[in-house]
């Protein structure tokens, strides 16, 4: 009867075990990283007799987790990439939305404003025209800066959301290793049977963690997990945490960058690009890929406005009769360290500046220019200019290096240089003028001026008019008479040319002419001269109804300005307007944009059959844990009839024996 009732209580142990495991399992069927729990039962120990062996009951040989660790890892990968680009995508976002509204981009107000020169070239004269172009310039200036500070505040909330991450991070990697304590400790005191709930938190910690950046994990004999991230630094190691910091770059004090703390207090700093995956992952490739480059480019295209509408305003006159001068405020190329080197843009290789940072270094004999996106280095020295940008002073020290971005904030710190509306330089200063007596049908057209260096040549008078002399030429069998120290050139390239034949040329033929001062414009001829007939150019007395210069910084609206390319023949030529460079840079932010989208959604697939793969094996379904209950309910009902008809024997024997 004794064996009965211990087979009979046994069951009801068991049974007992298997209706607390699946009450536990429908109490956290909604616990985040709880995996489904189940009783292992097998048979005790039969006992032999002489006539066989005859089972003792049941025991429970553990309570284990319906967990797999490939199925684990699927999801997390998943979670990780999506995670990335979800960051990724709440960042960019900002930046396409920006640039994308029409009311708040550039393309409306860039319009706007070469519409004010045009207004000036179609009435040079008017007050209010030379007043409009100069507001509409200082909304342009504006836009501009307003454009990149809102740029900026993107920035700005990247770096914090940066080191509130890295925070977090370091929570987690603290959790996880007092996890480990406890989950070594509590297994060590029994028979190392698995501690299924702390388990389940310490994954769901690592889960966490790698929700934030990619993370590996080595479990040990003891049962702890070690964390590493990157390409192997170690965040936890058994019972042990690093700690991560956010730090200024070595290469930019500006910019956010991690660093890992050793024991000894050490910090050694971690590319970002070793950082990859989850939230951190996806910030810092939005910085590096996506929020740089569109600022340098803001940068590069106000840079290009400013540097070729100043240029070209200094080649007129404006009311008074007074070489222009600059019309924006170019910014100051950004240097760090700042006593570095001092550097400019180059307005003669504009086509060449690029939306790039670069690194300066010294090596105590050259100086080494490398374009940090493309590679494109160079040894410079004082005077040399490189890919638009000349070098004015250099100062590092032997083994040295500085940071050059040229671009990156000059959207920022583009300003307006005149408000005086008589300073607009709309009129030509050279005038040409045909001699009364000549016979033929000689013309002169279409002066543009190429540089007016030497112009103001009176010394008693430096008063930036062009007083210049006279310049006059005369024309004789096919024959251009210039005046000695004149240069005369034509065609492309350029080349020492001072014939004329009414026959070939008589529909047009352009020279450009070059002054032992220095200044040199183009002009062209058309029509049949007779022998004898000239021709000369004046400084022009003022600039009151010219609209000549005006028309040429009009149309800087339509020329190629940015991003030179080979072109026939060898030549290298600009190949993109200022319009076509804002909306490829806005095309390129809206395509990463959708590109992001498009990830994200794709992991968000990947994720959910990933989970649903896990949760088939490791979820709780109430419904099978209800009808567990009901049949483990029964199994404790029939044990204790078992114990309950083994007591009724007894009985029977102790009644038997009276």
């Amino acid at each position: 009867m004794a064996g009965m009732l211990n087979i009979g209580l046994s069951a009801l142990n068991v049974a007992q075990s298997q209706l607390s495991t699946t009450s536990h399992n429908i109490a956290n069927a909604g616990t985040d990283g709880f995996t489904r729990q189940r009783v292992i039962q097998t048979t005790l120990d039969p006992l032999f007799t002489g006539t066989g062996f005859f089972g003792q009951g049941t025991k429970v040989a553990g309570v284990t987790r319906a967990y797999s660790q490939f199925l684990e890892n699927q999801v997390q990968f998943a979670d990780n990439r999506r995670a990335e680009y979800a960051a990724y995508n709440a960042q960019i976002s900002q930046l396409n939305n920006l640039f994308a509204d029409p009311s708040v981009g550039l393309s409306a107000t860039l319009d706007s404003f070469f519409a004010g020169v045009q207004a000036v070239a179609a009435n040079p004269t008017s007050v209010a025209t030379r007043q409009a172009l100069i507001s509409t310039g200082e909304s342009l200036v504006a836009r501009f800066q307003s454009l990149d500070q809102r740029v900026d505040e993107v920035r700005q909330g990247v770096e914090g959301q940066i080191g509130v991450t890295i925070d977090q991070i370091n929570l987690y990697a603290r959790s996880i290793a007092d996890m480990n304590q406890r989950i070594v400790l509590a297994q060590s005191a029994g028979a190392a049977a698995p501690v299924n709930d702390l388990l389940d938190q310490r994954n769901q910690l690592v889960t966490e963690l790698n929700r934030l950046v990619k993370v590996n994990v080595v479990p040990d004999s003891q049962g702890a997990l070690s964390v590493f991230i990157g390409t192997g630094q170690t965040l936890v190691i058994g019972q042990t945490p690093s700690t991560l910091k956010v730090v200024p770059s070595t290469n930019d004090p500006q910019r956010s960058a991690v660093a890992l703390v050793g024991s000894s207090g050490a910090e050694t700093e971690l590319s970002e690009k070793l950082l990859t995956g989850g939230e951190l992952g996806g910030m810092f490739a939005f910085r590096r890929e996506s929020l740089d480059p569109t600022q340098n480019q803001l940068g590069l295209i106000a840079v290009s406005l400013a540097s070729a509408f100043n240029e070209q305003h200094k080649l007129g006159v404006d009311l008074d009769g007074i070489l222009g001068q600059d019309f924006f405020k170019l910014p100051a190329i950004r240097v760090q360290p700042t006593d570095a080197a001092s550097l400019s843009y180059d307005a003669a290789a504009l086509g060449q500046l690029t939306a790039a940072d670069y690194r300066l270094s010294f090596d105590g004999t050259d100086y080494t220019l490398t374009n940090l996106s493309s590679g494109n280095a160079a040894t410079v020295a004082v005077g040399d200019s490189f890919e638009g940008l000349r070098i004015d002073a250099l100062s590092l020290a032997a083994g040295g290096t500085a940071l050059i971005r040229p671009t990156r904030h000059a959207a920022g710190d583009i300003a307006m240089a005149i408000s005086d509306t008589r300073k607009v330089a709309a009129g030509n200063p050279v005038a040409a003028s045909l001699a009364a007596a000549n016979t033929g049908s000689l013309n002169v057209s279409a002066v543009v001026v190429s540089s007016v260096a030497g112009m103001d040549v009176l010394p008693a008078s430096p008063d930036g008019r062009p007083d210049f002399a006279s310049i006059g030429l005369s024309w004789s069998a096919n024959t251009l008479a210039v005046p000695a120290g004149f240069t005369l050139t034509s065609g492309n390239p350029p080349a020492a040319d001072n014939t004329y034949n009414p026959v070939t040329d008589g529909a047009g033929k352009t020279f450009e002419i070059a002054a032992p001062g220095g200044f040199s414009f183009r002009f062209t001829l058309t029509g049949a001269p007779a022998d004898g007939d000239s021709f000369a150019f004046a400084p022009n007395a003022g600039g009151v109804a010219d609209n000549r210069n005006a028309n040429l910084l009009g149309a800087l609206q339509t020329t190629k300005l940015l991003f030179e390319a080979g072109g026939a023949g060898g030549t290298v030529l600009p190949t993109a307007t200022l319009g076509e460079a804002y909306a490829q840079m806005v095309s390129r932010v809206g395509n990463k944009t959708r590109e992001v989208q498009i990830n994200e959604q794709a992991q968000d697939a990947l994720l959910a059959q990933a989970s649903d793969a896990r949760e088939a094996l490791s979820g709780v379904n109430l419904d099978e844990e209800a009808a567990n209950l009901v049949r483990y309910q029964q199994s404790y009902q029939a044990a204790g009839q078992v114990m309950s008809v083994a007591q009724r024997l007894f009985d029977e024997l102790i009644a038997i024996g009276r």
